[in-house]
């Protein structure tokens, strides 16, 4: 599978099969993360993988009752120590992060996984539950594992739409 076919195959996810994710799955996937650039090489991320039942079942309050979240055999969570506004007015360790976990959720989809990102979540809550310092920013949650079913992409713009080249008009 090319990037491009991983691209095109992602889709969220909201149920997952019965099925735990192999080892070697879970070490692949965390080495795309691994992988991923980030500011200056800092390297600064911690991609955490949740996969005790118990603790899955109680991330589903962190992440403001989403029931089906407890279907996930695992649960990806990025975060990264310290932040620091870039001269663009970005946050570093947020767009690390954000790097590291599309890298993993396109190796994902090469494993035959899906995930689904999640922005609806208290960064505070999943802390405090997976014991994070308090000097980590927590960026993003996903669920992964198995679709359920076969699902599909959203529709997407147009690439007109979505494209400019050299100056917006």
């Amino acid at each position: 599978m090319t990037v491009m076919e991983a691209i095109q195959a992602r889709y969220s996810v909201r149920k997952y099969a019965d099925k735990p994710i192999e080892p070697e799955k879970i070490e692949k996937i965390m080495e795309a993360g691994r992988l991923a650039p980030t500011a200056s090489n800092q390297q600064l991320c911690k991609h955490i993988v949740v996969t005790d039942k118990e603790l899955i079942r109680q991330m589903v309050s962190a992440c403001e009752d989403q029931k089906w979240i407890e279907t996930a055999p695992a649960v990806l969570v990025e975060c990264a120590s310290g932040d620091r506004t870039m001269i663009c007015g970005q946050s570093a360790r947020s767009m690390d992060c954000a790097i590291a976990m599309s890298y993993m959720t396109l190796e994902a989809v090469e494993l035959g996984l899906q995930s689904c990102w999640l922005g609806w979540f208290s960064p505070e809550k999943v802390r405090a539950l997976l014991n994070i310092p308090d000097d980590y920013v927590v960026v993003a949650v996903a669920p992964i594992g198995y679709p359920a079913k076969e699902g599909h992409r959203s529709a997407k713009k147009a690439t007109e739409e979505v494209v400019v080249y050299n100056k917006m008009n």
